[in-house]
């Protein structure tokens, strides 16, 4: 049984390695049905994670379970089209799996993506927003256990866990920016925690990216999570019943946008 630890993060990154063909200096994360992304990559290389030994395998809806290697704006980059959520079952090792393997490929900046519910009722449904900070609700930290030196030391600071340089360019292409709060999940939040989530200083709910953001910052690589809105969070709109498929169907529509300013961003990096 895989134990998501340095020496199977190893026999990842050797076969990783000779799927590559050059380095990369930026990794991407798309969450939920944002797969738009791969529409601007050239000199496409793609992997079926299925084959790189000991990778998680994720079973949540709009994670096409990809790896494509290529360029944006003339900058190496990698694509992981789809993640393992903690709600899964799976162990905070197993979560930032791959996050690990990007920061040991040496990527110097990792893009997350996610879609989110709005706490923040001036953020709206398709808005994507730049996510300057968060709060951890999910109950555990992919960092507990025996510290491993050669990943990370063992109490990061993560007084700018989001990178001030790169929020100051997603702000001058005009985002918003906002607190995510992220939640274990499955089910979606109650009105209540969703309303104790904004006394707190949220503007968004969601149940992934925190884990990564934590391990990225941990190994030294810059870290910008872009998380599109997908629905106003439980009890903003009372009547309202929220659905998995809304979150895909709104991110479809965001997806081309999102990847629009991807390529804007890397283009400045």
């Amino acid at each position: 049984m895989t134990s998501f630890n340095y020496e199977d993060a190893q026999v990842s990154l050797e076969f990783l390695k000779k799927f590559l063909r050059v380095q990369p200096e930026i990794a991407i994360v798309s969450g939920s049905g944002l797969g738009d992304i791969a529409e601007v990559i050239s000199d496409k290389n793609i992997i079926d994670v299925n084959d790189i030994p000991n990778w998680p395998i994720s079973t949540a809806p709009g994670h096409s379970g990809k790896i494509i290697a290529g360029q944006i704006e003339g900058k190496n980059i990698i694509l992981l089209q789809g993640r393992v959520h903690y709600y899964e079952g799976y162990s905070m090792k197993a979560v930032t799996f791959p996050t690990r393997i990007m920061g040991m490929l040496g990527v110097k900046v990792f893009i997350a993506t996610n879609a989110a519910g709005a706490i923040n009722t001036s953020f709206l449904p398709g808005e994507i927003i730049a996510v300057r900070d968060h709060i951890n609700l999910m109950g555990t930290n992919p960092l507990i256990g025996p510290n491993d030196s050669r990943w990370n030391e063992r109490f990061p600071d993560m007084s700018h866990a989001y990178n001030p340089e790169i929020l100051a360019t997603l702000s001058s292409f005009g985002l918003k920016t906002g607190v995510y709060a992220a939640f274990m999940g499955p089910s979606f939040e109650t009105p209540a925690e969703v309303k104790m989530a904004g006394i707190l200083g949220a503007d968004l709910a969601g149940m992934s990216t925190v884990p990564e953001v934590i391990v990225a910052n941990s190994m030294g690589m810059k870290v910008c999570v872009l998380s599109c809105v997908a629905n106003m969070a439980a009890g903003i709109e009372p009547d309202k019943t929220l659905t998995g498929q809304e979150v895909l169907d709104t991110m479809k529509i965001s997806s081309h946008k999102l990847a629009i300013i991807i390529a804007k961003l890397i283009k400045t990096l």
